[in-house]
């Protein structure tokens, strides 16, 4: 409960001062030197959230989860993700609707409205995150270029696409978003005719007009078990099928508080990116996990098989961005090295996109390891960021909103919000800490155990925390929580200009 309720014998006084530090930070780079620029319109934002969403993790991934739950275990965990994460996208939006800024980040608002200690290691972890996650789609490119020139060595495909990635990436962000814009629109459309066909061959509408239906949720059956046989190897499977089914959804609302940073008019655009999201959130995703045979149709596996090779380029190209954006964010918070604050003329923040795309590099250990192993230790790396991300963003919305109750913030100034909150994020910070100790738990098994991946699992928890305590060993005058009726709600010079872009 001390995440929530004040002191309340600490007189009233001025918001905290690292607020108004890192108010005078953002003025003073905004006058000096050139910095990243509204570019985007709300379409742009849109499918550049898409665009970190419908990727390996959809088309590639969903196959291993399928194996390891059957079709019914892998529905009902795309379902109860899809809420989970509309709960955690209805709490970040509303504070991102309410106080939108340039430069920032989940990360900067954890710092204004938890503590400074919370924002600096959640701003690392998506400084890692994003990072860590084009590599993964990098290698999840090499594996499906395979599929026509079996014959070619891993590292032309990773190195062709790491400097499309690049080269797009230095480009001023208009580019960028017309870029995601027609890869997403490439994805989405593919999605919906597979939905379509899926359709046609559950009624027997395909060449062999073979009736489908529900044919293979009886055999080999609607379930499997895991490690263990019986009723508790399905309970392994389904704990397992709800891990592996996260990671689709992994980062997706943080991602649209990113683009917040570089959208026009963001007091409307926002909640409109949010709302138009949340539904195809659950109708594609949610419908796509009803898999098709393909039923005798020539050269449709070489259709799909294109389409995942554009949509896990477009996904490590939305991850490159935000990896960027989330380290020139740090950087002028004053966290990291402040030439990775500097922007070119266009509002790129060059030596940012070179430092991050530096992280690629990781996809070359497929030369060396099997691709489906590094594919794992990535996805595990990968998992664990956005379990504790989610945990953090629960914990910075349920801080916002006790302090908009301190302060005497209207509802009408807070608009949009869910009826669910505050409930939904008291939901989402509880499941989200278990999953967190969930995340690698196969290993624990003895017929399962490696070191290597529960290194992979776990390794980001310790990391984070060694940030999180670090910072506040060296800044131990600073509080744990800001009080809720000193936290500042109130927009500075920066922010003023922006919510009037």
């Amino acid at each position: 409960m001390s995440l929530i309720l004040p002191d309340p014998h600490e007189p009233k006084k001025e918001a905290f001062d690292a607020n108004q530090q890192a108010d005078s930070i953002v003025v003073e780079v905004s006058r000096n030197i050139p910095s990243t620029q509204r570019g985007l319109s709300a379409r742009h934002a849109l499918f550049i959230a898409w665009g970190g969403t419908v990727g390996t993790g959809l088309f590639i991934t969903t196959g291993k989860t399928l194996a390891t739950g059957g079709p019914a275990f892998l529905v009902g965990s795309y379902i109860f993700v899809s809420i989970l994460v509309y709960f955690i996208l209805t709490g970040v939006i509303e504070i991102a609707t309410f106080l939108p800024v340039r430069g920032g980040s989940m990360s900067w608002y954890g710092r204004r409205f938890v503590s400074n200690s919370l924002g600096f290691a959640m701003g690392w972890l998506y400084v890692y995150s994003y990072a860590v996650l084009v590599p993964f789609e990098l290698t999840a490119c090499a594996i499906l270029s395979d599929f026509w020139q079996p014959g070619v060595n891993s590292a032309v495909w990773i190195t062709i696409l790491l400097v499309l990635l690049v080269a797009l990436n230095v480009l001023p962000v208009r580019f960028y978003g017309e870029a995601e814009f027609i890869f997403t629109g490439v994805k989405l459309a593919t999605i919906t005719g597979l939905l379509f066909l899926s359709f046609i061959l559950f009624w027997g509408g395909g060449p062999r007009r073979d009736r489908l239906g529900f044919r293979y949720w009886e055999d080999p059956g609607a379930t499997n078990t895991l490690i263990l046989a019986g009723d508790i190897g399905r309970f392994v499977a389904a704990i397992a099928t709800v891990i592996s089914s996260i990671l689709p959804f992994t980062f997706t609302p943080e991602m649209v508080v990113g683009t917040a940073a570089e959208i026009k008019d963001p007091k409307r655009n926002i909640p409109r990116v949010a709302k138009h999201f949340t539904w195809r959130l659950v109708v594609l995703f949610v419908g796509s996990v009803a898999g098709i045979r393909m039923a005798g149709i020539h050269g449709l596996d070489s259709v799909i098989n294109a389409v995942a090779l554009i949509a896990a380029w477009s996904t490590g190209n939305a991850f490159l961005y935000l990896s960027s954006r989330s380290l020139h964010s740090m950087a002028i918070e004053g966290s990291a090295p402040g030439i990775f604050k500097r922007c070119t003329a266009k509002g790129v923040p060059i030596y940012a996109v070179g430092a991050t795309a530096c992280v690629s590099l990781l996809s070359y250990l497929t030369l060396n390891s099997s691709s489906a192993e590094i594919l794992n230790w990535l996805l595990n790396l990968v998992n664990t960021g956005g379990f504790l991300s989610w945990v953090c963003c629960s914990i910075t919305y349920l801080r916002f909103r006790r302090a908009c109750e301190v302060q005497g913030v209207s509802g009408e100034q807070l608009a949009p919000r869910s009826m669910l909150q505050p409930y939904s994020s008291w939901i989402t910070l509880v499941l989200f800490s278990v999953f967190v100790f969930l995340n690698g738990f196969t290993v624990f098994f003895p017929s399962h155990w490696a070191i290597a991946d529960f290194v992979s699992a776990y390794i980001g928890l310790p990391a984070f925390f060694a940030l999180y305590f670090g910072h506040r060993l060296l800044y131990r005058g600073e509080p744990w929580v800001i009080p809720a009726h000193l936290v500042d709600l109130t927009p500075g010079v920066p922010e003023l200009d922006t919510l009037e872009v």
